[in-house]
């Protein structure tokens, strides 16, 4: 099962310190004891970007982008990886342990070094170069399985033989991560509470584990307990292959598999949907939207990039297509605010886009032959 910290929230002043950067101005509704010392990169207060071209033509006149890229390692995950290892060295951890495709290790690794402790990166033999650099250069130790399922056995295994503290989930079927990590997931709520003056009407995430709809539904769950909003917004879920659609319709405590594929969205690639990732759809009258197409998500990548100049990852741009797919249904309408989730940056795996890019033109130094090589009209 999840465990879920509990707080005592009352109504009346604001429980965040505004002169305190990121994250941790929230720090009285973030799972810290008075004396634990805020483990910080500078992460949070990241922005959030109305696509006034590419909204319209999706057929959604308030589409907003929260672009999480601008996090310290370029993800949404440095939230969780903030509270996680601030209370793993509160604790008086030595090293850390992490399962990841990606965004979450590169994370947990970067906050590790900040506090000085050790890390261990479990990880997939596909995983993008660029990740595995990114993650090695923090100083972590980072190994990799055929199989996905057997990290997560190798991290049990080590995680009761060596003592470390797990930053991750450990079993399957999957039940979220590190359960002080996931509140941190609670300050983007906050967040778009902050920059809009209500809470969104639709708020779409790209899911694997659910920790981070998980997170924000506790966040605006604590806006209203404290008397500052009235509603809560729509959740929506999107993963390549239908994992959460598939769950919302199984019958209750049935989690049903769902066939995967290599994906440009890997790391919301979910064979099954976690029970807390429901029970935060159901619970705002949400819903889940499924695109297996890398031809699709590429193509919309590129024209997020090149409309708004936003270069989100793979699983980002599935927020994209899943808006238009309900903007298309109805599911969403035309004038409502919907939030897109951008968790990291197309930089992380830029060889998915490089496929549906032209070779790069080398040209003659001169006016003739640029011209030439430009499209039509470009030049009048």
């Amino acid at each position: 099962m999840n465990l879920t910290p509990v707080y005592a929230i009352k109504a009346g002043p604001l429980p965040w310190k505004a002169s305190q950067a990121g994250i941790f101005g929230y720090r009285d509704l973030l799972p810290l004891a008075p004396g634990d010392s805020p483990v910080t990169l500078g992460e949070g207060q990241t922005p959030l970007v109305p696509l006034k071209r590419l909204g319209p033509r999706l057929g959604l006149h308030g589409l907003l982008l929260k672009d999480e890229a601008h996090n310290p390692t370029w993800s949404f995950k440095d939230r969780l990886a903030a509270a996680a290892v601030t209370k793993a060295a509160a604790s008086g951890a030595s090293t850390v342990i992490v399962s990841s495709t990606g965004n979450h290790g590169a994370a947990v690794a970067a906050y590790a070094a900040a506090a000085g402790l050790r890390c261990v990166v479990l990880t997939v033999s596909s995983i993008p170069r660029e990740m595995s650099i990114l993650i090695r250069a923090y100083g972590a130790r980072l190994v990799a399985y055929e199989k996905g399922p057997d990290r997560w056995s190798v991290l049990r295994q080590a995680v009761e033989a060596f003592g470390w503290t797990p930053i991750s989930g450990a079993v399957t079927p999957p039940i979220g991560s590190n359960p002080f990590g996931v509140e941190g997931y609670k300050t983007i709520a906050y967040e778009l509470w902050g920059q809009l003056g209500e809470p969104p009407d639709v708020v779409v995430v790209p899911t694997a584990y659910g920790d981070g709809l998980s997170g924000i539904r506790r966040g605006f769950a604590d806006l209203i307990a404290l008397g500052l909003a009235t509603r809560m917004p729509r959740l929506v879920a999107v993963d390549p292959f239908g994992a959460y659609a598939h769950g919302l319709h199984a019958p209750p405590g049935h989690q049903p598999t769902v066939p995967t594929r290599p994906s440009v969205a890997f790391s919301v690639a979910a064979r099954v949907a976690t029970y807390q990732g429901l029970e935060a759809i159901r619970a705002t009258q949400g819903t889940a939207v499924a695109e297996p197409s890398d031809d699709a998500i590429v193509r919309m990548q590129l024209e997020l990039a090149s409309a708004e100049g936003v270069y989100a990852e793979g699983a980002s741009v599935l927020a994209v297509l899943a808006a238009q797919q309900l903007a298309s249904r109805r599911w969403i309408d035309a004038d409502e605010s919907v939030v897109l989730l951008s968790t990291s940056s197309g930089l992380k795996d830029p060889r998915s886009t490089a496929g549906h890019l032209p070779e790069l033109p080398v040209l003659a130094p001169t006016l003739t032959a640029l011209e030439a090589a430009l499209p039509p009209g470009m030049c009048t």
